[in-house]
């Protein structure tokens, strides 16, 4: 089988909606009206034609025998405006002790904060269910191709990313931690409050409390998932730990979800990629494999053997028909698989 990585278009429609379907996703539910309003914005996006604390980018992976989207991920190109914030609470330390008692105590306190000049923010990855624990790594894939397309277009992004992973919620899909906290100050459910917060910060800024909240004063149940990832997360907080990205001791003030973040130019994916043109190649002895990709508003990126020499990266033929390279088109080339330093 083949698979390629590409933009998404207004012809995807029909299956990135069946797709988000066999989903819950906040930023790609499954309902065609908004799926087609995002596609929209992802083709102006990837267009030029929106400001960048405007613009999605959604990403689909095509079986293409098959003509069928099995994946998808999004770039949202700058989470936090003067418009919409970025809010979050800061997990942080403060010490209490008493000279009579002898005693002390290091309390965990959360602070909320809003940023009005927010990071890039990844989010959205699917992989259709009949497509997963495939050889291809697919989930992998359609992740990391993101960064590929950052790395051709700098200047669309933040020189930050952030991550919100999704926290262990009830079988009821409630979050213990907003029972615990959000509920108490918006009188909101907690599927309400977050699905209201994607457009309206407002009632976050104006019903959350200023003043540090002590974690103790909290029930062990929103304690316990406080910065925790939930079982069907933990592949993607694994792969971002591989290629740069940390807990930044921050969590979403919804669900208590955790935040990870790097600097974009020392993500792996970009820290170790180069900007290379292609060469024919006929000695070529393609033994490494990557990530190949082209392209600002017609984005392309494969899985392919490469080998690059004097400057030059040759693939097979089968890639360069499948992404239509011409010899001498620039590249960006990055490894699949990281070993991280420490």
């Amino acid at each position: 089988m083949s698979f390629i990585v590409r933009a998404v278009s207004k012809d995807d429609i029909t299956q990135l909606t069946d797709l988000a379907k066999q989903f819950n996703l906040l930023n790609l539910p499954g309902d065609r009206k908004i799926i087609t309003e995002k596609i929209a914005r992802s083709e102006a996006s990837f267009a030029g034609d929106l400001p960048k604390h405007k613009s999605e980018y959604i990403f689909v992976v095509e079986d293409v025998e098959e003509q069928m989207v099995v994946g998808s991920s999004l770039i949202i190109a700058k989470h936090g405006s003067e418009e919409v914030p970025h809010c979050y609470f800061k997990i942080l330390k403060r010490d209490h002790f008493s000279q009579d008692l002898g005693i002390g105590f290091i309390h965990q306190v959360l602070r909320f904060q809003l940023d009005t000049d927010g990071p890039t923010e990844i989010g959205g990855l699917l992989v259709d269910k009949a497509y997963r624990r495939r050889p291809e790594r697919l989930g992998k894939q359609i992740s990391l191709s993101r960064f590929v397309y950052m790395a051709l277009n700098p200047e669309r992004f933040e020189n930050r990313v952030l991550c919100e992973l999704t926290p262990p919620l009830t079988d009821e899909g409630r979050s213990e931690f907003w029972e615990a906290l959000g509920r108490r100050f918006t009188g909101l459910p907690y599927q309400e409050a977050d699905a209201l917060s994607q457009t309206n910060k407002e009632f976050i800024e104006s019903l959350f409390p200023e003043e540090d909240i002590y974690l103790s004063l909290l029930d062990s149940k929103a304690r316990l998932v406080l910065g925790r990832v939930g079982e069907a997360t933990k592949p993607a907080q694994h792969l971002l730990e591989s290629i740069g990205f940390q807990y930044l001791d921050e969590v979403d003030p919804f669900d208590g979800g955790p935040h990870y973040g790097c600097e974009t130019e020392k993500i792996l994916p970009i820290k170790m990629g180069k900007k290379l043109r292609v060469s024919e190649g006929k000695d070529a002895s393609f033994k490494q494999m990557g990530l190949v990709g082209i392209g600002s508003d017609d984005f392309k990126c494969m899985l392919t053997a490469y080998d690059i020499q004097d400057g030059y990266v040759a693939v097979p033929a089968k890639t360069r028909d499948r992404l239509k390279l011409d010899l001498d088109q620039e590249v960006f080339v990055t490894p699949f698989d990281f070993k991280k330093k420490d």
